[in-house]
């Protein structure tokens, strides 16, 4: 049992190894598969709206599993660098990359567009698979 290799947490495999100096030698190997052109949803749900004024087009985006939503069970949150919720990726887009997550498969997203509507952000985004 001593001498067992176990991995406390993988839902951030990517990002643990990516933000050492062991990363450095990793990155090069990983590459980002394009899976799927979404938005976030709920963004008028969002109390703190500064977080809109952070980001730009071109930002990499966190994706993270919400298992415990009780609306949704695919729950995806989006979040931006700093960890500040944005929304969600939409119930009709998630169950495939909820799957994927769950199966241990590091998602992310970029900002591809933004602009005001109405009452809300519209925040078109781009679904990446990080593969290495």
């Amino acid at each position: 049992m001593g001498n067992e290799l176990t991995i406390a947490e993988k839902k951030n495999m990517v990002s643990v190894l990516t933000a050492n100096p062991l990363g450095d030698l990793i990155k090069p190997l990983t590459h980002e598969i394009l899976l799927f052109d979404s938005y976030v949803a709920g963004t008028t749900h969002i109390k703190d709206e500064s977080v809109f004024d952070e980001i730009k087009e071109g930002d990499k985006l966190i994706l993270q599993r919400e298992p415990e939503n009780r609306f949704d069970e695919n729950a995806i949150l989006v979040l931006n660098e700093a960890g500040k919720k944005l929304g969600y990726i939409p119930e009709k887009d998630n169950i495939v990359f909820a799957r994927l997550m769950d199966a241990g498969k590091y998602l992310t997203a970029k900002v591809e567009h933004m602009e005001p509507k109405g009452s809300f952000r519209q925040i078109n985004i781009n679904i990446y698979l990080v593969d290495f």
